[in-house]
């Protein structure tokens, strides 16, 4: 009986010891917590159903096999990797195996021929019929309207926070002075022995500007490669916004209001609308926010008042992924596995713009699979400064943590860590004072 993580745990008679390691190889420390089950004659006392049981237990293999007792938390683990960088030589990991979506499409296809035997087809959902989903557009309405407000609060927060931009790479830091690591990857980076030129960021370097292509008909025939500059190009989480309901004038898109006459997988009809009356504007409609320009921008100067800014620019962050995320799960959003192009749709353009490793034997067409959301939204990761008055160290760095530049920017101003963010900051390690501190740490 032991109490880990707030939690009363009760070792059951199959575990016999415990292997707790701190590094792979590391020694085990093992301790019997159960030294008179040993041999059999310890079944002696207790009842026979007791002792049959517990003579099966000791009996078997699995019993005298190490048990590794590990400690993780639930929901947020305390300490955590940080997010892998892919070169530019390999390829996004999908995000369900291949293994996994044939073996799901083996099972639709199977489902759907036991269905078909003297059964009429059924009609598809929308937003497979050409029709927005109308309860998802509310939803898509904060969205747009969170990332406003988040891009907004930025520019007012970057007069008051500092945030450095790497001159020659695309790497940012959040602090009074950059950081003193030599990750530089840029151009000249060794002449200068991996340091950074620190520049002033903008909120181009805070936000990844990650544009897809604006479809008129969500439905249409695939972008061919001769109409990529005649097709506008806006950011992907505005797109993904439009298709799911939201209404802009200056990017106009088809609204069926009956299903789509499917003909064929790839061939269909619009069904004829003119028997409805004239569309009426929509109840759900809400009031978009616009953006601020720079020249109107007014720093705050009250310290409490920066903090709730600071405060409300996370609440956007997080209502914009969240909402983003849920409407990914029914809009199609597809990613390429060589470069980070987005589209918006069912499937992806036909533009042969893919200039990654190995573009040529692609003629530069894209490898389309299904995006995450950090395709859609990247978080860009900097490093967490635990003391915003005493600057990083090199010889440290095993210590520090990273956050997302937008959570690290309203942390550094007041506001309070969200739980998803604290395993990989690592704020529970106790930074050593000094080099020789940190060199005598186990």
């Amino acid at each position: 009986m032991a109490l880990f993580d707030g939690k009363l745990t009760v070792f059951p008679p199959r575990i016999e010891a415990l292997m707790v390691s701190y590094k792979p190889r590391s020694q085990f420390l093992k301790i019997n917590l159960y030294p008179g089950l040993s041999s059999l004659d310890s079944l002696q006392h207790g009842s026979s159903r007791l002792r049959h049981e517990l003579k099966s237990i000791i009996t078997s293999r699995k019993f005298w096999q190490p048990h590794a007792l590990v400690i993780t938390s639930e929901y947020h683990p305390q300490n955590s990797d940080f997010p892998r960088n892919y070169t530019r030589k390999e390829k996004k990991p999908f995000p369900v195996p291949i293994v996994e979506l044939r073996r799901a499409a083996r099972q639709r296809l199977k489902q759907r021929l036991k269905n078909s035997k003297g059964q009429p087809k059924g009609r598809s959902s929308p937003p497979k019929n050409g029709m927005v989903v109308k309860s998802l557009i509310p939803l898509a309405y904060d969205v747009y309207n969170a990332r406003i407000t988040l891009i907004n609060n930025l520019k007012k927060l970057l007069k008051v926070v500092p945030v450095h931009a790497c001159g020659w790479c695309n790497e940012i830091h959040v602090g009074a002075v950059g950081h003193p690591f030599k990750s530089c990857k840029g151009k000249y980076a060794t002449l200068r022995k991996g340091h950074h030129e620190w520049t002033n960021a903008a909120i181009e370097d805070v936000l990844l500007p990650i544009e897809a292509y604006h479809l008129f008909d969500r439905l249409g025939k695939r972008i061919p490669h001769e109409e990529r500059f005649s097709i506008p190009r806006i950011p992907a989480v505005v797109e993904l916004c439009i298709q799911a309901g939201v209404n802009i004038p200056e990017y106009p898109t088809k609204r069926r209001r009956k299903p789509i006459i499917r003909i064929s997988k790839s061939e269909f009809v619009d069904a004829d609308e003119s028997d409805l009356p004239d569309p009426i504007p929509e109840e759900y409609d809400k009031p978009l926010l616009t953006e601020i320009s720079n020249s109107e921008i007014v720093a705050p100067s009250d310290e409490e008042d920066i903090k709730l800014l600071a405060d409300e620019t996370l609440r956007a962050w997080e209502k914009m992924r969240k909402g983003a995320k849920k409407l990914m799960k029914v809009y199609y959003v597809r990613v390429c596995g060589y470069c980070p192009e987005v589209h918006v749709g069912p499937s992806g353009h036909k533009a042969q713009n893919c200039g990654a490793h190995k573009h040529q034997q692609r003629n530069g067409q894209h490898g389309w699979q299904a995006a995450v959301l950090d395709d859609l939204i990247p978080p860009r990761y900097v490093w967490h400064v635990p003391n915003i008055n005493e600057p990083l160290h090199r010889e440290l760095r095993n210590f520090y943590g990273q956050a997302p530049a937008v959570v690290e920017i309203c942390i550094q101003v007041g506001a309070i860590v969200p739980e998803e963010y604290k395993s990989t900051m690592r704020l529970d390690i106790g930074i050593p004072s000094s080099v020789r501190e940190a060199e005598m740490v186990v």
